[in-house]
């Protein structure tokens, strides 16, 4: 029996399966689409990074390798899922997978704010010569890719699927400090006085140090729930005896 064939089969015993079954879907084709996007930016900033010579696109094109892996890992636990509720031998809750998932990747959110923090704390001690009309251009192709990304993402970011959510957030961390690039690097081009760009990545890593601390609660409280509501279960059973 196919995918629609199965999909049918579920829609006569539970129909909100059916539409849990259908929304997942669709969650794991988004976050593939945002994997890709994500996928190209990288290879492309990279190559040209190389060719011009530009540390700013070079840098970048790495960085985004790094959402290439978080957000990848939320499109394979989509896929582990989707396999997983195929296979009869597993009867465990596949939801626990994504939990799983999201707060691997609030664990990354949470590293990638660090490395910005630390590496402005440095750029503060040891200023570098910013080729700042460069800088600011992989910023706003930064911010392109990354709207384009969210835009993916946002209609399905709901509060029930942490791995969506969390997806969504990677882009929204980056698209922040995008911004804060664009906007501190015009400011210190403009008034020559470079520690505004400094300041700005400091302030983009805490809020996303917040976010990310919020996903890594609410995940860890899902992931903890799930291991409660079983052992109600398990004494449930006891008493019934």
């Amino acid at each position: 029996m196919g995918l629609t064939g199965r999909m049918k089969a579920v829609t006569f015993t539970n129909p909100n399966l059916y539409s849990l079954c259908m929304e997942k879907h669709q969650h794991e084709s988004k976050t593939m689409w945002v994997v890709l996007l994500t996928a190209v930016t990288m290879v492309v900033e990279i190559i040209f990074g190389l060719t011009t010579k530009s540390m700013a696109l070079l840098a970048d094109g790495i960085h985004m390798g790094s959402h290439v892996l978080a957000i990848g890992l939320s499109w394979l636990a989509y896929v582990i899922v989707r396999r997983v509720n195929k296979s009869d031998s597993f009867s465990g809750n596949s939801d626990k997978i994504l939990s799983l998932s999201g707060y691997s990747s609030g664990l990354m959110l949470l590293i990638f704010a660090i490395v910005i923090l630390v590496e402005a704390v440095e750029r503060f001690f040891t200023p570098v010569t910013i080729v700042y009309k460069e800088a600011i251009l992989v910023a706003i192709i930064g911010l392109a890719v990354n709207i384009a990304s969210a835009f993916l993402l946002h209609h399905d970011h709901d509060h029930s699927d942490h791995n969506i959510r969390a997806a969504y957030l990677h882009v929204i961390a980056d698209a922040l400090t995008s911004v804060s690039a664009i906007l501190g690097l015009t400011a210190a081009m403009v008034w020559d006085i470079p520690f505004i760009d400094t300041i700005a990545a400091v302030l983009s890593s805490l809020v996303i140090v917040k976010w990310s601390v919020g996903l890594l609660k609410e995940t860890g409280k899902s992931l903890l729930d799930m291991e409660e509501a079983e052992e109600h279960g398990h004494h449930g059973h006891h008493h019934h005896h």
